[in-house]
Order: structure tokens, then C-alpha cells, then sequence
């Protein structure tokens, strides 16, 4: 069910404002894909009324104030991306399409637009309701960060957005707990999952280089960088903060992950899958084309990659939700009176995490002293696919459902580590779930590159292509595998572009087309060694190129076809 954004729909509601006003950077999908509509939904399912104010004009009041004044608060997020992402390509060349935005223009969505909309309302509401952050944008951004856009350190996004508390990570737990305090006129200073302004540090936190440090000092920051790092598990997590100027960022420990029933519960809400009819009439949009019909099935991501900001954003445990729930929403899906029989994926950050993970992440928390794939895959990972196998089979069966397909990357390997049920997971894709290809992600081959990124050997990349072909020749399918690479990452050179390409045409036939540059997302360890040109595992110095011609020209190295005689 759509919440409110006009005050046509407050009017018939018979509310006089709503407690809760959510302002966001995308158009207004109500989507459980789309971040606002499940933290939307769950407010509401709660009691509370929510109404969402979408990519508000920033000229004028005539968004922002359309709806009044909320009785608890305002909750702002940049969108499913953080704002400068999704307007600059990795060279910072503005972005002139945007699948999130009605009719496909990037024209709505300002840059660092959650420190805009917080003070878009703090310009026409003085003394106004507390402004809670959310969202990627104000995750990622919610201690001192390196900023690629900028080439700066910035400061903790709360102070920049003059707002009043930021709810970091996926913010259901924290988000409602704030509305709970709010209307029974509680404080909001100490809710877990959060971070406040202070004018003095709590007791018993662990202290982060202040701000001013931090920017001027490379290997301060990257010790600040590794004590954020280190306590962003819930189960073993210490409380931080950090001094800027003469206040302090308070950074409370996160939440509880949810568990398999509360994640189930994020499900069961009454989505529509569409745009608002508000700003349907502005054009189509294009996200929907994919999300419409697309199922989650977990959340989280265990891979940690050093370039990628998912398990810092949804955690490092999988939270996996029940079959029965997956397969509920799939009846649902199939149901729609557009629906014409395609799932167009089934997964999650990475697809084959369903259903696996380590036991001891539940009581112990993530490993301090090593990671879950790299460099091979733990044995206490237990890496098992029959769950996933067994919910493909049963999705199959739906009435109405011609095709299920899995979009989303697999960890290649994953799969190989899975001596049960690895191959018979393989086999169960290539017969029936791969649209004519298959996603995986290697990003590069040269061993030096690889460690830095923490990605996995290339020669796990050749047993997984070698084993995904003989599967696809017994099934008598003619399947490909999509290989996607980074060029510019920080310890990569030209020489390494080479040895890239000479191996792709080698080993993978293929020249390579799904090559983007890096880009230094913040809060992430490849942006910290974009700004520092440091190993911060080694302390080794490493090569990073800045120069965006050079960048460029190593993306042309690799995709450069190879002239016919």
C-alpha cells in the first residue's frame, strides 16, 4: 500500500500531519527492493503515520513544505546509492541517465543530496522536529571519510547536515526505536545502531583520531579507519567516538542483525511494486523493469571485498529468510496481472549466499584475524548449496512461472568450495536458471592486484569456467559467462592491464566488455588506499593512479579489439 506524499492523500486519510515525514533522493517506489519503502512500511505497521516526500525540489518550498510539519521527525536518505555515485562516472563526468528518477534523466537527484535536503527543511522549518539520516549516503559517511569527489577527508556527515541523529546500516531496528522514544518523550541520545553530536565523550567508548588528525595524517587515518573497521559487528562491537573541532561524533554500537522471522516479516507488508501514481506521471522508471519481479532472498554479504561497501551497509552474517516466505512473495508476484511467467532473479548481494554462513558469527561475531573466502574459503564456513538448489526447484513449480532466473553474481568460489552440492548447484543453474548468461565477478587476475582487492586466486576463476562449460555442454545449452573486471584499482599498473587482457584472450576467450574504472567508495579499505597509497595490512607503500587519462587508458587496454591480419 502506498503511503501518503500529497496533501490530497493526507486529506483523505483524515490526518491532520503525519508523525513521521520520510524525504529521499529516488523516485518513490514501493518496492521492498527500495529502502524507504521498508523502513516506511515498518513504521507504519507499527501505528505510525508515514508519508514520503521523493527528490524534492531544492529551490523552493513547494516540496518539502507540501505536507506540513511531521509530529515526531523527518528521515532522510540519498536514495538506494549514494548521491555522487549515482551523478559522476568514476573519471567525474556527470551522469546523464539515472534508472531512479522518472523519465530516466539525472536531473532530481542533488549531489550530497542528504546534507541538501536536511537543509532544505532546517531553511523553512526553524527549531523543526529532530532530522534523522539514513541510507547508504549517510552510512558510509557517518564518521570522518575519505571523499573521492573532493579528494578530501570530510567531516562526519552529521555535522555537514546539521542533523540530529544518523541511523547507519539497514535501520529498521534503530529507526523504530526512535520513533518509540520520540512519542513517549524519551531522549534519543544512546539508541543503538546510531551516531549523535556530543559535547562530551561517553564513558567507556573507544576513542577514534580526532577529525583534524585524521585529515592530515595518512597513517593516523588509516588507524582510524581500522578501529571503525574492527567494531562493526554487533556481537563484539565497542561504542566509538571522535573528536571534531571542540564536539564529539558519538558512533553507538550496532544493532541485533534481525533474525530469519523479523526479515520474514519485511515481506509479508503490502507492497504495491510501483511508482507512486504522484510521479509515475513524470515518466517511467526504469528500476522497476528489474526489481519489479525479482525476489531477496538474504541479506548480507560475507565476502568483503576491499572495493565494496555491502557488508559494511548490511553486515557480514547472511540473514537468510525462510523458504515459505520466498516462496509466498513468489505467489504474490506470479499473481500480478502483468506478470508474464519471468523471475528475473532470485538472490542478493551475491546469489549463492543463501542459506550459508558460519555458526559462530551468531555468539562470536565476524573473525577479527581473518576472512570467510580469502585467501581460500574457511572450513568453518560449511559452504552448502542444496538449500538454494531445493528453493529453485520449488519456485519452478509455482503456477503461472515459465522461468526463474539468478541475475545477481555468484561467488565462483563458493561454488568449488562446496564439495556436496557445489557441482549439482551448477548443474541445477545452467538447465534451468541462466538467461543466456551467467554473472561473475572477478575484477582482475594478477595475484599482486588480487590480494590487494582480496579476491580470490585466477585459477579458481579457470576451474569455475572449465566446470560451468562441461555442465553447459551435458545440458546442451549454449550459456556464457559474463566476467566483470576493475581497472585503476590502487596496486594496479599498465603492466597489470596487460597481463589482464593477455590472459582473458588466453585462458577465457574473450574480450573483455564489462570493465568499469574504480571508484573509491567511502568508508571502504580501497578508498582508504586510494587516499594514502598505503597497504594498511602491510604497511607497504603500493601504486594508485590518480590521473584520469591514465585510468582511462588502462579501461582501453583491456577492451581494445585485437587487430584482424
Amino acid at each position: 500500500m502506498f503511503l501518503p506524499t500529497t496533501s490530497l492523500e493526507l486529506k483523505n486519510l483524515g490526518w491532520d500531519c503525519p508523525d513521521i515525514i520520510l524525504v529521499t533522493g529516488d523516485a518513490y517506489i514501493d518496492s521492498p527492493h527500495i529502502g524507504v519503502a521498508v523502513i516506511g512500511g515498518k513504521l507504519a505497521d507499527a501505528g505510525y503515520k508515514v508519508a514520503v516526500i521523493a527528490q524534492p525540489q531544492i529551490k523552493s518550498a513547494a516540496d518539502i513544505a507540501r505536507l506540513g510539519e511531521p509530529k515526531l521527525f523527518w528521515g532522510i536518505t540519498g536514495g538506494c546509492m549514494d548521491s555522487l555515485v549515482a551523478n559522476y562516472t568514476a573519471t567525474k563526468k556527470k551522469r546523464h541517465g539515472d534508472d531512479l528518477t522518472p523519465g530516466g534523466k539525472n536531473n532530481r537527484r542533488p549531489d550530497r543530496a542528504v546534507i541538501v535536503y536536511a537543509n532544505l527543511i532546517r531553511q523553512y522549518f526553524k527549531d523543526t522536529k529532530p532530522i534523522v539520516l539514513g541510507g547508504v549516503e549517510a552510512s558510509l559517511r557517518r564518521i570522518a571519510h575519505y571523499d573521492y569527489w573532493s579528494d578530501s577527508i570530510r567531516r562526519a556527515i552529521l555535522f555537514d547536515a546539521r542533523a540530529d541523529i544518523l541511523a547507519y546500516g539497514m535501520a529498521e531496528k534503530s529507526t523504530l526505536e526512535i520513533a518509540r522514544r520520540l512519542k513517549a518523550g524519551q531522549n534519543i541520545d544512546n539508541v543503538r545502531g546510531t551516531c549523535v553530536i556530543a559535547a562530551v565523550p561517553p564513558a567507556g567508548y573507544l576513542e577514534l583520531p580526532a577529525y583534524e588528525k585524521a585529515a592530515e595524517d595518512k597513517k593516523v587515518f588509516i588507524k582510524m579507519f581500522n578501529l571503525f573497521y574492527a567494531n562493526n559487528d554487533p556481537i563484539t562491537a565497542q561504542g566509538l567516538y571522535q573528536k571534531h573541532g571542540n564536539r564529539y561524533l558519538v558512533h553507538h554500537p550496532p544493532q541485533p542483525h534481525l533474525s530469519p522471522d523479523e526479515l520474514d516479516k519485511i515481506y509479508t507488508l503490502d507492497y504495491t511494486r510501483e511508482v507512486h501514481p504522484y510521479y509515475l506521471k513524470e515518466g517511467k522508471v526504469r528500476a522497476t523493469d528489474t526489481i519489479k519481479f525479482s525476489l531477496t532472498t538474504h541479506r548480507g554479504c560475507f565476502g568483503e571485498c576491499n572495493f565494496c561497501s555491502i557488508g559494511l551497509q548490511e553486515g557480514r552474517k547472511i540473514i537468510s529468510r525462510s523458504e515459505s516466505s520466498i516462496m509466498e512473495e513468489a505467489k504474490r508476484i506470479a499473481a500480478s496481472e502483468d506478470f508474464k511467467g519471468y523471475i528475473l532473479d532470485v538472490g542478493g548481494a551475491t546469489a549463492n549466499m543463501y542459506g550459508i554462513d558460519c555458526t559462530r558469527k551468531d555468539t562470536k561475531g565476524a573473525c577479527l584475524d581473518k576472512r570467510c573466502l580469502v585467501p581460500q574459503v574457511c572450513s568453518s564456513l560449511k559452504a552448502d548449496h542444496a538449500r538454494q538448489i531445493r528453493l529453485l526447484k520449488n519456485l519452478r513449480k509455482i503456477p503461472g512461472v515459465k522461468k526463474v532466473f539468478v541475475a545477481s553474481g555468484l561467488r565462483y568460489d563458493l561454488v568449488l568450495a562446496d564439495k556436496k552440492s557445489g557441482v549439482s548447484y551448477l548443474r541445477e543453474l545452467c538447465r534451468h536458471h541462466v538467461s543466456g548468461q551467467l554473472k561473475i565477478a572477478p575484477e582482475h587476475v594478477v595475484p599482486s592486484v588480487l590480494k590487494i582487492m582480496d579476491k580470490p586466486p585466477a585459477q579458481k576463476l579457470v576451474d569455475f569456467k572449465n566446470l560451468f562449460e562441461k555442465l553447459n555442454a551435458e545440458a546442451d545449452k549454449k550459456h556464457f559467462l559474463t566476467y566483470y573486471f576493475i581497472v585503476a584499482h590502487p596496486g594496479c599498473g599498465e603492466e597489470d592491464m596487460h597481463a589482464l587482457k593477455s590472459f582473458a584472450g588466453r585462458a577465457l576467450k574473450i574480450n573483455p566488455e564489462q570493465v568499469q574504472v574504480f571508484t573509491p567508495l567511502p568508508s571502504t579499505y580501497s578508498a582508504l588506499m586510494y587516499w594514502t597509497g598505503i597497504d594498511p595490512f602491510t604497511g607497504k607503500k603500493i601504486f594508485v593512479e590518480k590521473d584520469a587519462v591514465k585510468k582511462q587508458k588502462q579501461k582501453n587496454i583491456l577492451t581494445a579489439e585485437k587487430r584482424r591480419k
